[in-house]
């Protein structure tokens, strides 16, 4: 028998959102922009440039959870199933390999981007205009969604399952679905907007980044056992042992 259960709920979106949110690379080219504007000693321009960043973070991400809801919840039901399995499946070995790294950190495969785009970032870093601030943004939401955004894409396809591609743009389904996507970016960015906030108001950047660095491992704990759950949610809602409506 089906289990009947109501999904997405706002428990759902928060604790996915917010195991999502501790981003190392996020949070990393974060602490970067402030240990360089740390030079200037302009707290007004520390906070605009850091600002700027999140922002950027925030319409990339969102941008790329409303098009990926969309184009699911227009995929033909029994084509979207297999889909949902097979992220699922996806999803759940992405878990495996975040917990893989709480134990063996950095042997074998792992989630994380590549070096060649975390090169990329530091030549970035070392002449920043507004544009540049912008593009890191962008930059760094475009690459870590395929590669840490396993949390988002479970959220987006649980997103999709639960509109109708037949509904209008202000059926109730439809905005109840905006809504959870706009306070899952908010959750994403709000360890970045703490960060800010803390620097600016006297706690040494250092400080963060020996957290950082210290909680690395149990973040990927976390993230992984998530991620197990969710991928699991996925496929249990594929094959019909949940359903939606």
């Amino acid at each position: 028998m089906a289990v009947e259960l109501a999904i997405p709920t706002l428990t759902t979106i928060l604790i996915t959102a917010a195991i999502d949110s501790i981003n190392p690379c996020a949070i990393g080219v974060l602490i970067l922009l402030i240990s360089t504007l740390l030079a200037t000693k302009r707290k007004d321009k520390m906070l605009k440039i850091g600002l700027l960043y999140i922002g950027a973070i925030f319409i990339t991400y969102f941008s790329f959870g409303l098009g990926l809801t969309a184009f699911m919840a227009n995929i033909p039901l029994i084509v979207s199933e297999y889909i949902s399995i097979i992220v699922g499946m996806i999803v759940v070995f992405a878990g495996f390999l975040e917990i893989k790294d709480y134990f063996w950190y950095g042997q074998g495969m792992s989630l994380h981007i590549p070096k060649e785009y975390a090169k990329k970032i530091q030549q970035k870093m070392q002449n920043f205009s507004i544009g540049t601030v912008m593009f890191l943004g962008v930059f760094v939401a475009s690459v870590e969604l395929p590669c840490t955004g396993g949390p988002y894409l479970a959220v987006t396809l649980l997103l999709a399952q639960s509109v109708n591609a037949a509904s209008s743009l202000f059926a109730p389904e439809v905005l109840t679905a905006l809504l959870m996507l706009v306070i899952y970016n908010i959750i994403f960015v709000m360890p970045l907007v703490i960060i800010l906030l803390l620097v600016l108001f006297g706690i040494k950047i250092q400080n963060i980044q020996n957290w950082k660095q210290s909680n690395k491992s149990y973040m990927r704990l976390f993230t992984g056992l998530l991620l197990i759950a969710l991928g699991w949610l996925l496929i249990l809602i594929a094959n019909g042992t949940i359903n939606l409506n």
